[in-house]
């Protein structure tokens, strides 16, 4: 530790001498991250520590989401990723719907030149997306859905599943911690509109859009299953569904252990 602060100390010397610290980059870099610290400085002393929640709530939490705990799953899944304009997507929709096997969809898509990635792997519960989970905890081994995404549709086959519940017990550190967080970031967003309000900002020109809520997007309705078939042949590896929400990430840190 010691070693490394003498290292630090001789480095940030030359870099003075050097006159680094005038460099415009560089102050810019200083600036950002002073003002950084500082409003986590802020926000922690504001906030302090979230209290530990009740055992009512954690029960609660627990009992709404029996696909996390109590009917919990692990899911073996191909996905297709279609790129596509937004036109197209009811189309796609319609021969997902339609086809006899996953094959045939696959081959249409080809025929039509859709841009297509295949892959497939197996994950628990907890490290799907939290919006997409209770549609996929109830559809039966063999069906499919598809999810808008930015740049087309998202086409996911439940080509098979195991059940490995979670026990209370086992989830309440996991849940504890993830009830913490909820409560901490509600009271940040709280004391940020707070400021927000009494500093009366207003955004003008090309930055109006700045100021506006986004908007959250929702996935679209499931499509009718399609038989359980091999997976299109894969063009190249896809990304995972969209990226965790942060509850079902908490979730995931306290529950990936026990499998």
């Amino acid at each position: 530790m010691v070693r490394n602060l003498v290292d630090q100390q001789l480095l940030v010397a030359k870099a003075e001498t050097d006159k680094l610290d005038r460099d415009p980059m560089v102050v810019q870099a200083l600036d950002a991250a002073r003002q950084q610290i500082l409003a986590e400085a802020y926000m922690s002393r504001k906030l302090g520590t979230s209290a530990e929640p009740t055992d009512a709530e954690v029960n609660e939490y627990f009992n709404t989401h029996p696909e996390l705990f109590a009917k919990r799953k692990i899911y073996r899944l191909q996905e297709i990723s279609i790129k596509a304009p937004k036109e197209k997507q009811d189309a796609i929709r319609a021969q997902l719907t339609a086809s006899k096997t996953l094959n045939d969809f696959g081959t249409w898509l080809k025929a039509e030149k859709y841009e297509v990635k295949a892959a497939q792997g197996v994950k628990p519960a907890e490290q799907l997306p939290q919006e997409m989970l209770p549609r996929l905890a109830a559809m039966p081994d063999g069906q499919a859905m598809m999810v808008n995404t930015p740049d087309g549709v998202l086409v996911i086959v439940l080509a098979g599943s195991q059940a490995q519940p979670v026990t209370l017990e086992q989830a309440k550190p996991a849940i504890s911690r993830l009830l913490q967080q909820q409560a901490r970031q509600k009271a940040a967003k709280a004391e940020l509109d707070n400021l927000k309000a009494a500093a009366k900002i207003e955004y003008v020109g090309e930055f109006v859009d700045a100021g506006k809520e986004p908007e959250v997007a929702k996935p679209a309705a499931a499509a009718k299953p399609a038989e359980a078939a091999a997976p299109v042949e894969p063009a190249a590896a896809t990304a995972a569904p969209a990226a965790d929400a942060a509850d079902a990430d908490a979730i995931s840190k306290g529950v990936s252990g026990l499998n």
